[in-house]
């Protein structure tokens, strides 16, 4: 026997089962059936692609025992199978990129976490919730081996030799007296049907008769994708989405398509409610898996959709390709390829009906996954018009989200273009100096303070043929007979503050763009803003030379005009200092000196008083 020690994340995990998550108990039966599902699945696909298990002959299941006397579950598979290392490796460690955060994560909510265990593919331990033991004895398809894998929780694990006739895994759960409810068959069939119903093999369930043992199938084993609309509930496709993607809520919406002539297809789509934890991350899991005549062929494939569709769950069911196809000819298949691009218009198309049927739920989808969706804005070509149809932003005039065909009927008449501001913070954007002649001028600006926001929205271009135009650029809407006056008059005074200030800004000029603040940043309009700057350093662009902002001051305020009338330049340096810092903490940029900074202040409250 080889005793082994659990992964610490692992070991906080069981920690978490064993104590805290039983509110849901039950959901241990759906995540082994599903993972022998899966093992099916691959065992299915290697019998159709490599040679070596061509002539594998095996009728693919999964059979359930109870033993009441002995308070034994008994979950079986023929499928692919473990070998030792892939024991320790699956079921002793939390192998999946990025779940060091998983316990992090969780809320303490019992829903939500059980939610979680299935989406960082630890659903295995779940079973600990009902089990004091378990014990997983396995064989690898194509191996002479099989071992036993045990644990009663705790720190560790061992592992033995064991003997099996056909490769596959069984689970034997020594159940908790606390769980002996699920060794009870109705229970058991009552749970297959809630969650596994329509896992495409035949879940059997073993007993004993009067001396003889009897099997009983207990799902429809009817790949749900593959049926008609008309014959599915919609309990049932909830039902099925909980399986499919191990949450335990159900879906926001759901889109299923048949599709005949040409290219025969079935699609199952899902939006979930709350986003995956590694919505964000750059290795984020496919949510789609791709069958070929039913066959399971792959689910990690990223191509199936675009990227800025990741948070979407469900099956690419295709009739046209031969079952041994590579993953490399996967990828550029043209039959793929159109199946793809239907399936964006069709879900794009239904997010645009849920947005006009429901809005409060569309407004709730929007929240959890918009910032995605404007992704496809960089890449969306052919349904860029459909996908800025769902795009929504907040606005000068409105806390709550709107799209742009609201903006645009709540124009002002002689308005020829569609302004926004980019920032990191929607409250500070609210108060940006730069927004004073738009509000004076009753004119909405979008606010945008998301970080994709400074990259994104440059590539929508025009809507309806008006340009969008960022008003933190320089001569933007600049009263320009008004200027030439104010300039004349301010001559002198620009110039000094800019010799004052040339090792921190490119120009300094003055502006009829503020009513009630000294000064402003912009930027030229070629160069990039600071939230741009910012958003291109995360992306690792960490030499770019510095971009230097125009300091822009308002002819018209009480300071700028008493320096202007006196022309006593003695305390310039320190307004000219203070007059950029102020411009740039309403920027939300940091200054570079706040010791400096606040003994200015100081200094000149000080002289005033």
């Amino acid at each position: 026997m080889s005793k082994y020690e659990f992964q610490t994340e692992v070991s906080d995990l069981l920690n978490l089962m064993i104590n805290s998550l039983y509110s849901n108990k039950e959901i241990f039966l759906r995540e082994l059936v599903s993972n022998a599902s899966d093992a099916l699945d691959k065992l299915n696909y290697l019998c159709i692609t490599d040679d070596d298990f061509k002539a594998l002959n095996y009728q693919p299941g999964i059979t359930l025992t109870a033993d009441k006397e002995k308070k034994l579950l008994t979950i079986s598979d023929n499928g692919i199978g473990m070998s030792k290392e892939d024991l320790i490796n699956n079921l002793g460690t939390i192998a999946k990129s990025g779940t060091k955060s998983f316990v992090e994560a969780l809320s303490g909510d019992a829903k939500k976490d059980s939610s979680l265990i299935g989406q960082f593919g630890v659903g295995f331990y779940a079973a600990f919730m009902v089990a004091d033991k378990i014990e997983v004895t396995s064989k690898k398809a194509g191996s002479q081996e099989a071992h036993t894998w045990s644990s009663s929780a705790g720190n560790e694990f061992s592992i033995i030799d064991a003997k099996r006739e056909e490769q596959g895994t069984t689970i034997v759960l020594h159940m908790k007296e606390d769980a002996v409810e699920f060794l009870e068959e109705y229970r058991l069939k009552q749970i297959i049907e809630k969650y596994s119903n329509h896992i495409p093999f035949a879940i059997n369930f073993e007993k004993e008769e009067e001396g003889e043992s009897k099997v009983e199938q207990i799902n429809k084993a009817s790949a749900l994708w593959r049926l008609s609309k008309s014959e599915i509930t919609e309990q049932e496709y909830k039902d099925f989405y909980q399986t499919l993607s191990h949450d335990s809520e159900d879906p926001r919406l759901y889109i299923h398509t048949k599709a005949e002539g040409t290219i025969e297809y079935n699609t199952l789509f899902y939006i979930p409610k709350t986003a995956p934890m590694d919505l964000y991350r750059v290795d984020y899991e496919s949510g789609i898996k791709l069958y070929v005549k039913r066959v399971f062929i792959s689910d990690d494939d990223k191509e199936l959709l675009p990227t800025y569709l990741r948070f979407i769950k469900g099956i690419v069911d295709v009739e046209d390709l031969p079952l041994n196809v590579s993953r490399e000819i996967l990828q550029q298949n043209v039959v793929l390829s159109k199946v793809k691009k239907a399936s964006v218009k069709k879900i794009l198309s239904e997010l645009k009906k849920l947005k006009v049927k429901d809005a409060d739920a569309y407004l709730d989808f929007y929240k959890t996954f918009g910032r995605v969706l404007k992704e496809g804005i960089m890449s969306e070509f052919e349904n860029k018009e459909l996908l800025l149809e769902l795009l929504m932003f907040k606005t000068s005039k409105s806390d709550e989200l709107i799209d742009l065909q609201t903006y645009h009927d709540r124009m002002k008449e002689d308005q020829k273009e569609i302004y926004y501001l980019v920032g990191e913070d929607t409250n500070m954007l609210k108060n940006s100096p730069l927004l004073e002649g738009y509000k004076a001028k009753d004119i909405e600006v979008l606010l945008l303070n998301e970080e994709v926001d400074s990259i994104i929205v440059p590539n929508i271009g025009t809507y309806k043929e008006l340009p969008l135009s960022a008003i933190n650029h320089a001569d933007m809407d600049e009263d320009k007979e008004a200027l030439k006056e104010e300039e004349e008059a301010f001559k002198e005074l620009t110039i000094k503050i800019k010799e004052l200030l040339k090792d921190d800004v490119k120009d300094v000029k003055v502006t009829t763009r503020l009513q009630s603040s000294p000064s402003c940043l912009v930027y030229d309009k070629n160069d990039p803003d600071f939230t741009m700057q910012q958003m291109l350093k995360q992306m690792g662009q960490m030499d770019m030379p510095e971009i230097k902002p125009i300091l822009e001051i308002n002819p018209h305020h009480a300071i700028l005009t008493k320096l202007n009338e006196k022309k006593d330049f003695n305390k310039l340096p320190d307004i000219a200092s203070l007059l950029l810092d102020l411009a740039k903490l309403n920027e939300g940029m940091k200054i570079d000196d706040a010791h400096a900074f606040s003994s200015k202040i100081n200094k000149l409250i000080e002289e005033s008083i």
